[in-house]
């Protein structure tokens, strides 16, 4: 924690910002006198049925039945219902404008560039929604794809919602058993695909690997192929049931698209856990929640606008995916970007920035970091004059990189730091625009949520490190997992650590400003000597360290006790010797504490990752164990947990 304020937004900004026009409207139409965040979200956990029923109407949410009752059951988590009479279809919402104007815009590294605009957005969705009908696709059957974050995937997806199809996505860069192990368990009637995609200037064929996946997968009926590097007519040639994504629509014309009207419960997707323990849980989300939840993020706490050119950078196997989609239902036009974030350069998503006019900026904690380590200085360089936010996930984002932002990006910028998982495919803590931004910490609490950090002792502690809760019902909790018998697995990821209260499983901290800082997963904290110790806090120090990359920490059980194992990637050149070992060791000491010093520091060639790209400290933890790993597929680069294997330096 800090007392340092980074940025604080002007008057201007202030008056400008939609959360303020959302505080003028609920106390125009409740009489309250509501004034900064504190107060809203006050009244946001006290007065959920008027917040929530607030939040649809600023956003204008489609409907064709809303209902009296707004929050049924509002004590039982889960169980609780929103919204119980409404029907409404999640796609409609998407499609909030039919102009010429860009809807999407899309960059596939240097090799492709496409706009799309609502215009056409509706036909391709009207073209898709006949096609889908023609071939027999009904209420609940799931649509799948393999696919890049490109304008063709939404199109599909949104198409699939239109019809009331369940969607589910992962990246083409899945191994064949890491796409079975989702799909295989939800059974999809449609399998969507590229014919290849880019990467780091390569072009990468999939075809092979889509014929094996078919095999595998019997309910698929229909197989549609995306040309993404101009081999789609050759590859849908080789696949069973297979047609070019152009030749699917030919036959229709655009014309007023068909929306089911659904309960707001109707599953909208499937998304899956990260699967590094064992086959991936499938997360069934309930539409109507995720569309109140997203627009609540959107427009309260990143203060996007109608015409704002929204960007994030992420695959289709990552729930940002899912929440960038849903941008479009604030007006925005969605910048799109496929490929590696560091080809040719680091400079490639600040040249979309600058290029494309691009005003919230969506990326990692470690994007943020890997810039930082090149020495390259973007202000130098770009302009970013119409970015106005940047936002980081995916891990916590350290108090350096909050330096860096601030003095070598850009100086008037809202830096939101934002948390919470696929579990929700939303955020615990997130941004708060018209507040000060304080170093190393998140904001604010999300509206609507009553979130809090429990002791060992179950009870609420300000300034001591401990479980993330939520003590209320909120409309993206998802609705199940799939294929789990009487909720037992359900209730065990959530439920069990505390009754009737939603358990996330981060090791978090609410500051004495009421932000928030997390100090990584639950599962991964150390515990020498007895006492829970974040990885965060210490990779928030090694990682400052210029000869050092990036690094993963563990505890390895060892002599009746746990010791905390350091693993570090370093620079080229660059050798793990006692001079290094001394400063790594004395900025965990003097940057953290003594109980975070590492017994043991061993430096590696690579750290394995998700293909979201987080550090996967159960899967290290476990090799250094002797244990098996139950899901390879799940890593973006599983290779390197052979690095970690029988290592002698852990023996004594």
């Amino acid at each position: 924690m800090s007392d340092k304020i980074m940025w604080t937004p002007d008057k201007q900004r202030v008056e400008g910002a939609q959360l303020t026009k959302f505080i003028r409207q609920v106390n125009e139409t409740y009489g309250t006198s509501l004034s900064d965040f504190d107060d809203i979200h006050g009244f946001s956990v006290s007065e959920p049925e008027k917040f929530w029923i607030t939040v649809w109407d600023f956003a204008n949410v489609k409907a064709s039945v809303r209902g009296d009752v707004v929050i049924e059951d509002g004590d039982k988590i889960p169980g609780a219902k929103f919204f119980p009479q409404s029907r409404l279809n999640f796609a409609e919402n998407l499609l909030v404008k039919n102009d010429d104007s860009p809807a999407l815009i899309f960059r596939g590294e240097d090799k492709v560039e496409q706009t799309v605009s609502w215009h056409e957005l509706n036909n391709k969705v009207s073209q898709l929604n006949q096609a889908f009908t023609q071939i027999g696709l009904a209420v609940s059957d799931r649509v799948c794809a393999v696919v890049p974050n490109m304008p063709e995937t939404i199109m599909t997806f949104a198409a699939a919602a239109s019809t009331g199809a369940i969607w589910s996505s992962c990246s083409p860069d899945f191994g064949e058993k890491g796409i079975l192990d989702r799909f295989g368990q939800i059974e999809p009637k449609v399998l969507m695909v590229c014919d290849g995609y880019y990467y780091n200037g390569k072009v990468i064929d999939i075809s092979g690997k889509i014929e094996t996946v078919l095999a595998k997968l019997p309910s698929v009926e229909k197989v549609v192929v995306i040309d993404y590097i101009g081999n789609a007519q050759a590859v849908a040639s080789r696949l069973p049931n297979a047609v070019t994504f152009k030749d699917f629509i030919a036959p229709f014309k655009p014309g007023p698209i068909n929306f089911a009207q659904l309960p707001f419960d109707h599953p909208l997707y499937i998304l899956f856990s990260s699967g590094t323990t064992g086959v991936p849980k499938c997360i069934v989300h309930r539409a109507g929640g995720i569309l109140l939840k997203h627009l609540s993020e959107h427009q309260l706490h990143s203060d996007l606008k109608s015409g704002d050119n929204l960007f994030f950078f992420t695959t289709c196997g990552w729930m940002m995916w899912n929440w960038l989609v849903t941008g479009l239902a604030s007006g925005a036009t969605l910048l799109l970007f496929d490929g590696s974030p560091f080809y040719p350069s680091e400079r490639v998503l600040f040249d979309f920035a600058d290029d494309k006019s691009m005003t919230i900026f969506g990326t990692s904690a470690k994007f943020i970091d890997a810039v930082k380590k090149t020495g390259w200085k973007p202000r130098k360089t770009h302009n970013l004059l119409s970015v106005r936010a940047m936002l980081s996930t995916g891990s916590p984002l350290v108090p350096e990189s909050f330096d860096f932002v601030y003095e070598n990006i850009k100086s008037d910028i809202h830096l939101a730091s934002v948390s919470g998982g696929t579990d929700l495919c939303g955020c615990f803590v997130a941004g708060n625009p018209i507040g000060s931004v304080w170093r190393g910490e998140i904001q604010a609490k999300g509206l609507g949520m009553d979130v809090a950090v429990f002791n060992d002792e179950g009870k609420p502690a300000i300034r001591e490190k401990g479980e993330l809760v939520c003590r209320n019902a909120f409309p993206s909790m998802p609705i199940e997992f799939w294929n789990d018998p009487g909720d037992e697995k359900f209730h065990e990821a959530y439920f069990a650590r505390f009754d009737n209260i939603w358990c996330q499983g981060d090791f978090a901290e609410i500051t004495e400003h009421g932000g928030m800082i997390i100090h990584g997963r639950s599962d991964a904290t150390l515990n020498p000597g007895g006492v829970r110790i974040g990885t965060a806090e210490i990779y928030a120090q090694v990682e400052q360290i210029d000869q050092v990359i990036e690094s993963i920490a563990i505890g390895q059980s060892f002599d009746n006790d746990t010791r905390v194992v350091l693993f570090v990637r370093l620079r080229d050149g660059v050798t793990l010797d006692d001079e290094l070992q001394k400063t790594i060791r004395t900025k965990v000491r003097t940057g953290a504490s003594p109980r975070h010093v590492p017994a043991k520091i061993i430096a590696v060639e690579d750290i394995p990752r998700t293909k979201s790209g987080k550090i996967t400290e159960l899967a290290v933890r476990d090799v250094v164990h002797g244990r098996k790993i139950k899901n390879k597929e799940a890593l973006a680069n599983p290779e390197a947990l052979k690095l970690f294997e029988n290592l002698p330096g852990l023996q004594t």
